[in-house]
């Protein structure tokens, strides 16, 4: 993908940051600069820079279940949207495609649960946490909410993938 650039390889695949991604965390660390200073930008960029690196495990969830059927993922390309698994080809058999469509949303799953046991579960006793600042509670919900944001029944979104495998 044109205007991106590496950052590093895992298992053969390249993760690369496009240029408006980076773009959009500069411009969010001034507006929260300006807004409350230092402390502020430094927390609410941590924050957004957490939520892209589980946006990195739900692209690579992908892609390892696309290699586990002979599907090579050239590169994942964080965008300011999202990720981007760019598999080599579509999977041949229906019950490939929601393997394959299901694993990111899974990792999601994984990762709430981890953050539930690390301590989100005080997010669902005192819901205040959540926009206290509490960042495993933040955290967690916004795993939860990526979940169900990427199971939307709509391609090219996860749930239009999985809807098409059934229908398959």
């Amino acid at each position: 993908m044109g205007w991106s650039l590496p950052i590093f390889r895992i298992a053969g695949i390249q993760l690369r940051i496009h240029v408006t991604f980076l773009l959009l965390i500069g411009w969010l660390a001034f507006s929260y600069y300006e807004q409350g200073g230092s402390a502020v930008a430094a927390s609410r960029v941590l924050f957004i820079l957490l939520l892209f690196a589980c946006v990195v495990l739900h692209e690579f969830g992908h892609a390892l279940a696309a290699k586990a059927f002979g599907i090579n993922t050239p590169d994942i390309t964080l965008l300011p949207i999202g990720g981007v698994a760019r598999l080599e080809r579509m999977p041949e058999k229906p019950m490939q495609e929601l393997v394959i469509a299901l694993a990111g949303p899974m990792v999601n799953v994984v990762i709430a649960l981890g953050l539930f046991v690390a301590g989100g579960s005080q997010a669902f006793l005192n819901p205040s946490a959540i926009e206290g600042g509490g960042l495993i509670a933040q955290l967690l919900t916004i795993n939860i909410l990526l979940l169900l944001f990427n199971l939307l029944p709509a391609f090219p979104m996860d749930g239009g993938r999985v809807l098409r495998a059934l229908l398959a």
